[in-house]
């Protein structure tokens, strides 16, 4: 069996079939399911499909692009609701940011300290992180670190294969290996791979978004973990059952909720 930890089931893409989405992937070998938060606009979609699935689970955070909405009232409301099992996905982001150096100077220091002050969230209600780096590697880690974000751990999602962030698995934190691993043009992703420590793997997809080959340019679904799953079990040399019941006993090791219904 496979646990998705990280895909957007709560995304207006799913509006029409999200019932067939979850129906498919839970008759193909995917048993569980986390809806990261990223802007508080999708909570009650994401709430309303943890309440009304077992294996669905829910996080609250504010992702690096929607930093001018973080409310840590917002995130108290919700935190405690039973199906809510981490905080995130938080993080640094410098894809896009903007040209004039001010402006970019301004950007960066505010993504940090929402970053941080999520971080100080998760340590005080006892939840791990759901952490998205992309383009800030260096930043992260330190942030991570010195933030003694051990303390409650997590996943970097949508892992970028820096090799700069490997030792965060030294500070209790797992990498989220998705549908970039079966592209093309992810060398770098297939060459790390093998470094990562492997009670520190997890599958995800992201879904809708980085669908794995063949299907990209496609919607992704949870379903498509099976992709994900073949390519580490070829990468690795494990057979698939050794990837599933790793990947899945990591998964239920940092997020614990997960155990009682797998």
């Amino acid at each position: 069996m496979i646990i998705d930890t990280h895909c957007h089931l709560d995304n207006e893409q799913y509006y029409d079939d999200i019932d067939n989405v979850i129906k498919h992937a839970l008759e193909n070998k995917v048993k569980g399911f986390l809806i990261p938060g990223a802007d508080f606009k999708d909570l009650p979609q994401a709430i309303k499909l943890a309440e009304k699935y077992d294996e669905i689970f829910f996080a609250v955070g504010i992702h690096p692009y929607d930093i001018e909405k973080y409310d840590e009232k917002v995130m108290q409301k919700y935190i405690n609701h039973p199906k809510c099992i981490a905080v995130g996905e938080c993080g640094l982001d410098y894809f896009r940011l903007p040209e004039d150096k001010e402006e970019k100077e301004a950007v960066v220091k505010k993504q940090k300290e929402v970053f941080k002050a999520q971080i100080e969230f998760a340590k005080k209600v006892n939840k791990p992180l759901i952490v998205h780096i992309r383009e800030a590697s260096n930043d992260s880690r330190e942030i991570l670190i010195n933030s003694n974000a051990k303390e409650v751990g997590g996943v970097l999602h949508c892992f970028n294969a820096s090799e700069h962030l490997l030792p965060l698995s030294e500070h209790n934190f797992y990498f989220g290996i998705g549908g970039v691993l079966t592209f093309k043009n992810a060398k770098k992703l297939v060459e790390i791979l093998p470094k990562i420590p492997k009670e520190k793997l997890i599958i995800e997809t992201d879904a809708p978004y980085l669908t794995p080959h063949p299907h990209r340019g496609t919607r992704n679904e949870p379903y498509y973990t099976n992709l994900v799953a073949d390519k580490i079990s070829e990468l690795l040399n494990m057979s698939r059952e050794e990837v599933e019941n790793l990947t899945t006993n990591n998964a239920k090791t940092l997020f614990k909720q997960f155990s009682k219904i797998i």
